[in-house]
């Protein structure tokens, strides 16, 4: 069955139940891995402005854990950073990718560590950042919040990154970053990169969406209603109505330019179940819109490697294991 784009009307009707759909769909890649947890730390961490640390564990050999408090979020969200082996004694160096996670109500910062990415990452001299960014946060400050302050960009880009370069070595520049997400963080990451231009020199987005207006704004409805349902109470991250500066802000399609000068890697299925409505409308509207900034692209002259493969709105492991080659490649090497 061929996609045909819902309408407004009809998105609205059946997005009521997106939040559980999201949850239902976002599986694992690979077979679970334990993720890290409280324990006894084992080094002290450097504070940062806006940043306390509540819990930590450093015990496992690569993936290690931390819970902040901070102000931008009105509960504690949690870290896992995996760190290269031997990194503990090494003083090399290393680029980092920040890696994010799927919206729904199960997924958070483990989602990665659960899909596998210890096993994808193994060979790989990378520090990799896999932080929390809510059930439906949408990697975004929410225009309205009825459940206290759900400022996900602000903890991502003005605490957490600078908190990892001063407590971890890193290459803290534009050639020693990368951002890379699936689904709701695949639109995060797009985000991130265009508009923090001088932060990240390679983007992924693995079935993340990329045009923000098509379809009668299907995807800045997704967003209004999924975060109004699972995170901010009835507040919405665009508003009602919307604040277009704000979706223009954050619509990759609105910002081709600044995609200039980085690395682009883009996955989306090209065959969604035709029986599942989520996969059905969400890896629709991702297809089209990652079609829509590609063409915005090309018509810039501006690199890029995109996929379209077989299936629905699904991580594809082996396209994560080839994009991870293309992002070591791209930033500047441990040292």
């Amino acid at each position: 069955m061929s996609y045909q784009p819902p309408s407004r009307r009809n998105l609205l009707k059946s997005i009521g139940g997106l939040t559980v759909g999201m949850a239902a769909t976002s599986g694992g890649l690979l077979a679970s891995a334990s993720s890290a947890h409280a324990d006894t730390a084992t080094s002290t961490v450097r504070p940062h402005a806006g940043l306390d640390i509540v819990e930590q564990n450093e015990n496992d050999a690569r993936m290690w854990y931390y819970r902040f408090r901070t102000d931008a979020i009105g509960w504690d969200p949690a870290v896992n950073v995996m760190v290269p082996e031997g990194y503990r004694n090494d003083g090399r160096t290393y680029p980092v990718l920040y890696l994010l996670h799927g919206g729904g109500l199960n997924q958070d910062f483990r989602s990665w560590d659960n899909s596998g990415i210890r096993e994808l990452a193994a060979e790989h001299q990378l520090i990799i950042v896999m932080p929390d960014g809510g059930p439906a946060g949408w990697y975004s400050n929410p225009v309205t919040s009825n459940t206290g302050p759900r400022n996900w960009e602000t903890f991502h880009m003005s605490q957490l990154v600078p908190w990892i370069d001063a407590n971890f070595r890193t290459h803290a520049e534009f050639d020693g970053r990368a951002v890379a997400g699936f689904s709701m963080g695949g639109f995060g990451a797009l985000k991130y990169a265009a508009k923090y231009y001088g932060h990240f020199a390679s983007v992924s987005s693995y079935s993340g969406p990329a045009s923000m207006r098509r379809d009668a704004g299907a995807v800045t409805h997704w967003a209004n209603v999924t975060s109004a349902a699972a995170e901010l109470a009835g507040g919405t991250v665009y508003g009602v109505p919307w604040d277009e500066a704000r979706v223009s802000a954050d619509n990759a399609v609105e910002n081709i330019g600044r995609y200039r000068g980085k690395r682009v890697f883009m996955v989306a299925g090209n065959s969604p179940d035709p029986i599942n409505w989520f996969d059905r409308i969400t890896e629709g509207e991702v297809l089209a819109g990652q079609r829509e900034f590609r063409a915005g692209l090309d018509a810039a002259g501006i690199a890029h490697e995109s996929h379209e493969a077989a299936g629905g709105h699904f991580i594809r492991g082996d396209l994560v294991a080839a994009d991870l080659d293309g992002i070591v490649g791209r930033l500047r090497a441990a040292g």
